[in-house]
């Protein structure tokens, strides 16, 4: 259905399939929006994140290439999602002392691991920073809002990037250096929440894997709301410092 507007758009020129199109797919836009409006502050509207969301799937439909097998709807899903993402950075809202409470608690995770090569206990990283673990489960909550993980920050480069939406999309009809850059992003990121404690891989599988909202990611894990905040935070952290160490180790090959 959406591959046969595409086509009466970009080949018969016909605007208004365009615009059918964009109501297909407003639904979707709207859920990407809702599930990621929590990293943006309360005295911002959800109907920014969704004309984020239009554009991104506007840009998705001018710049969809049929030829590479991949579903458009499936394709303007990571556009959507990543132009929603885009648009909660460029908000910047969130105040410095919280930026710089993160960039403190990254550098002690990062510190500790490299003293033990394991991954560091809450205790370990409360005695490190001289607070208590309530301190310390406060600051990842109060951090929440900053822990998020982008394709970008995967990817060495936009083309790099542009690929693996497309391997993701169908990863049957990829090149095979398109595979091959795929195949070790993945790896890299697998790696990366392999050494991650339980708990906190539980968590991202749950919440990014299933879906699930951090309430319901609680409710499994019979804990908190809030405690689901505070070990995604950690789990973004510690992810963050892996896949820098990791990716360093990939480009020197």
């Amino acid at each position: 259905m959406l591959e046969k507007l595409w086509k009466a758009y970009k080949i018969d020129g016909d605007s208004h399939a365009r615009e059918q199109i964009i109501q297909e797919c407003l639904p979707l836009v709207k859920a990407h929006a809702n599930r990621l409006n929590m990293y943006v502050s309360s005295s911002h509207d959800v109907e920014d994140l969704i004309s984020a969301g239009i554009i991104g799937l506007i840009d998705a439909i001018e710049k969809f290439d049929p030829s590479k097998g991949a579903a458009l709807k499936t394709y303007a899903s990571y556009r959507i999602r990543g132009a929603i993402l885009d648009e909660i950075r460029s908000l910047d809202w969130v105040p410095r002392s919280v930026r710089e409470k993160a960039q403190k608690l990254e550098r002690a995770y990062a510190a500790l691991e490299q003293q033990t090569m394991t991954p560091p206990t809450e205790e370990d990283v409360a005695e490190y920073l001289d607070v208590s673990v309530a301190v310390l489960q406060q600051m990842l909550a109060d951090i929440s809002s900053t822990a998020m993980l982008m394709l970008e920050d995967l990817c060495t480069s936009k083309e790099d990037e542009e690929t693996i939406r497309y391997y993701i999309a169908d990863p049957n009809n990829t090149s095979p250096l398109d595979k091959i850059t795929y195949e070790e992003t993945r790896d890299m990121l697998a790696k990366a929440i392999d050494s991650l404690p339980e708990q906190e891989r539980l968590t991202l599988s749950l919440y990014y894997f299933d879906e699930l909202t951090m309430k319901e990611v609680g409710t499994i894990l019979n804990v908190s709301e809030s405690r689901v905040c505070q070990v995604h935070s950690s789990a973004i952290l510690r992810l963050r410092n892996r896949l820098r160490y990791l990716e360093s180790g990939f480009s020197e090959r």
